[in-house]
Formats: structure tokens, C-alpha cells, sequence
């Protein structure tokens, strides 16, 4: 029997070559619901971004109940001037919410850098990983969350853990965000909020602080991401228009990557292997997806005319570069509206070759998949070129 890796590898050829003969269409993004063009930005905000989101709000992460809780709270827990060795101050932040059925809060870490002449911008990390990765102590260091050089840069560095808004488990949604504010029903509604849009819904929380910190430029928000934790941002910078650039790094299946033509992990087997993460009506799309009205590409799309960015990696078979790069390219065309260029690229550059020409960044990095400082370099250089002009952000 071969070995996993190159059969996943031929089948990713195969889907190149698909793709290169003109095979694989995806929905256009510009096309409401009812057939009409959508051809100004008018248009685009009073009618199509709202059929979308409520697309995926139905299909695909769930519909939360609640947004910006009215009690919610912000604490200080610590502050430590010249931490970093004087690099950065740090401050430890608790947000603290309540629902009709309890309370719950997320502890925000945050550096902001020392050396500077204004507010600092911001690199928000939505961390799904150990939380040692974001260790405020810095006795422990991690490449995921380098926020030594993220400071050298002169960004601010926060981070959140996604276990304090609701735990990485099939539970039945019993705890986190969702025992606090779900009304216990059952059956479940198929469109109700799942673990990634309970994830999102902490990172909201999180830019609820930021945007009131004086230290902090609130039009200079990235929200960052890697696999669950990149369609986490996606999700997040979709619907919050707060955020001045969501990266999306390696998010593969339901994140950055179109589905249609997709190798890897399809959407039959994440439902299957992580039914949590995503609302109940999702799974019927296993085995169809050249069936749906949707696809990823739109859930990018919906960040217009504010920035994006896609980090890939060569060997991420589950996640498929190739698939990933092609949302970019489909969800372009919405950012003309504002007569602004998305990706700017419809053939995929070599890796370490990143695109940072226009509104939509994109990279391919040689190897696994992973979060590296390499790729935060990447998403920082990006923001230096692009992010200094962002719009002020909308209220939430």
C-alpha cells in the first residue's frame, strides 16, 4: 500500500492540473443572490456583504447570540514597565463577560513597545496552541508568538488563548462562551455558533480592549491565525470591520481554501474529525461542495476593502497551497469596487517569494505546516507597506 504523503502529493498534482486547464470555477462573489450584478461599492455594502454573512453565518461557523456583551469588563491584573529588557511594557489584562447563565472571561496579554513616537499598531495573535507559546513571562519563547521581534518591529504584541472562550472539544457545547450565553435547546439549531465563531467572537473582545488602550493605534489592528486559529481570524476580520488586516496563515479546509478542487483535508472529513468547530447545517456539504452557492474565496472577500493576508507552506498537503492561493485570486475582484488591487497575481509565486502588491498579501514558504518567525517577518512587512493607511475602523 503507498505511503500517505505521496498520494496525497499526486493528487495534488492532479488538482493543479485541473485547475491549469480552466476546470475549476468558483462562485462569483459579485453575483447576489437573486442573479444581479453587484457593480459599485453601494451596492456591496447595503446588500451583498450582508447575504454573504448570513451565508456563512447559516452554512458554515453559526449564528452567535450575542455580540459585545453590555457588562463587559476590562482589569488590569499586572503591569510591568520595562519588560523585554526595556523593550516593551507589559500589561496582563482580564476581560470579563456575563450571560443569562453565568460568567466567563479571557486574559489578554499584551506588550507594547517603548520605543515609539505614537500609538502603536497592533499584531493580535489568536493563539490555538500551548499556552506556553504565549508565555507573558518570556521564560518560556516560542517562534509560533516571536513577540520579541514582533516589538523590535514596532508593533505592539497581544495574544489570547482560545481555551479561555471555549475549549478545543466535542462536548456538546456545555462549556466556555456557549454554557454562558446559549439557550439550552434540543435539538441544537443547525445555525447555531460553534467553537470557531465562539473563537472569533473572543478575538472581537479582544480588539474591544485594544481600541480603547491610548498606547494602541485602533486603525492599525492586524488579528493573526494559524490552521484552526486562521480561520478563526478569517471569521473574525470577515465580520469585524474593526480589523485593519487579518492573516490568515496555513487555515487550510473551511478557512482560506476554496473547497471546490481541493486536496487534502475536504469538508467531509473536518466534519467528521471536528464536528465542534463548525455549526450543524455545515456537514451536508461533505461530498458536494461543487454544489454550494459559496466557498471560501467569499469569506475573504468580505474583509474588502481592508487588507488580507494568506500564508501557505510548501509541504502542508492537508492544507493545500494551491487551493488557498486560488480564494485569493477569486476574491480579488470585489476590491475593485474601491478601484483598489487585490492579490494583483493570478500565478502562484515560488516559495519565499512573497506577493505584497496589493490589498490581499500572499506567501509560500518552504515546508510544514506551521506558524515560523519567518512568516510573521512576512506579515510584518506587509503591514509596514499597507497598513499605515488603513480606514478608521466601524464601531461593534
Amino acid at each position: 500500500m503507498p505511503s500517505p504523503r505521496p498520494v496525497r502529493a499526486l493528487t495534488a498534482l492532479l488538482i493543479t492540473a485541473i485547475a491549469c486547464a480552466g476546470e475549476i470555477t468558483l462562485p462569483d462573489p459579485l453575483l447576489a443572490g437573486d442573479g444581479t450584478r453587484i457593480a459599485d461599492v453601494r451596492s456591496w455594502t447595503t446588500r451583498r456583504r450582508g447575504e454573504l454573512l448570513e451565508t456563512f453565518r447559516r452554512e458554515v461557523y453559526g449564528r452567535n447570540p450575542v455580540e459585545r456583551p453590555d457588562n463587559l469588563s476590562f482589569t488590569i491584573t499586572q503591569r510591568q514597565p520595562g519588560a523585554m529588557g526595556g523593550a516593551a511594557d507589559l500589561r496582563q489584562v482580564r476581560i470579563a463577560w456575563t450571560g443569562p447563565h453565568g460568567s466567563g472571561g479571557m486574559d489578554l496579554t499584551l506588550f507594547v513597545p517603548t520605543a515609539r513616537r505614537a500609538d502603536a499598531p497592533c499584531m493580535l495573535l489568536i493563539c490555538n496552541r500551548g499556552r506556553r507559546n504565549i508565555d507573558p513571562t518570556r521564560t518560556s519563547r516560542s517562534g509560533f508568538w516571536p513577540a520579541e521581534e514582533i516589538v523590535a518591529r514596532g508593533y505592539a504584541a497581544a495574544a489570547f488563548h482560545v481555551g479561555d472562550v471555549d475549549p478545543d472539544k466535542n462536548d456538546g457545547f456545555a462549556d466556555g462562551v456557549h454554557a454562558v450565553f446559549d439557550e439550552p435547546t434540543s435539538p441544537r439549531p443547525g445555525d447555531a455558533w460553534a467553537t470557531i465563531a465562539a473563537w472569533a467572537w473572543g478575538a472581537s473582545r479582544a480588539v474591544d480592549y485594544l481600541v480603547q488602550d491610548r498606547d494602541i493605534d485602533a486603525r492599525r489592528i492586524a488579528v493573526v491565525g494559524h490552521s484552526r486559529g486562521g480561520k478563526t481570524s478569517l471569521w473574525c476580520g470577515a465580520q469585524d470591520e474593526r480589523v485593519a488586516l487579518t492573516v490568515s496563515n496555513c487555515s487550510g479546509s473551511s478557512g482560506a481554501a476554496a473547497s471546490r478542487g481541493k486536496s487534502g483535508q475536504d469538508i467531509a472529513a473536518i466534519t467528521r474529525e471536528f464536528p465542534h468547530w463548525f455549526c450543524g447545517n455545515y456537514a451536508a456539504w461533505g461530498g458536494r461542495e461543487w454544489q454550494m452557492p459559496f466557498d471560501q474565496h467569499e469569506v475573504l472577500a468580505l474583509c474588502a476593502p481592508r487588507l488580507v493576508y494568506v500564508g501557505s507552506a510548501s509541504k502542508d498537503w492537508g492544507a493545500d497551497p494551491r487551493a488557498e492561493f486560488r480564494s485569493c485570486v477569486a476574491a480579488s475582484p470585489v476590491w475593485d469596487l474601491w478601484r483598489k488591487t487585490g492579490l494583483g497575481a493570478t500565478a502562484m509565486p515560488a516559495a519565499g517569494s512573497p506577493l505584497h502588491e496589493g490589498s490581499i498579501g500572499y506567501h509560500l514558504r518552504d515546508g510544514e505546516h506551521d506558524l515560523t518567525p519567518w512568516d510573521w517577518q512576512r506579515f510584518m512587512d506587509f503591514a509596514d507597506r499597507h497598513m499605515t493607511g488603513a480606514a478608521r475602523p466601524g464601531q461593534r
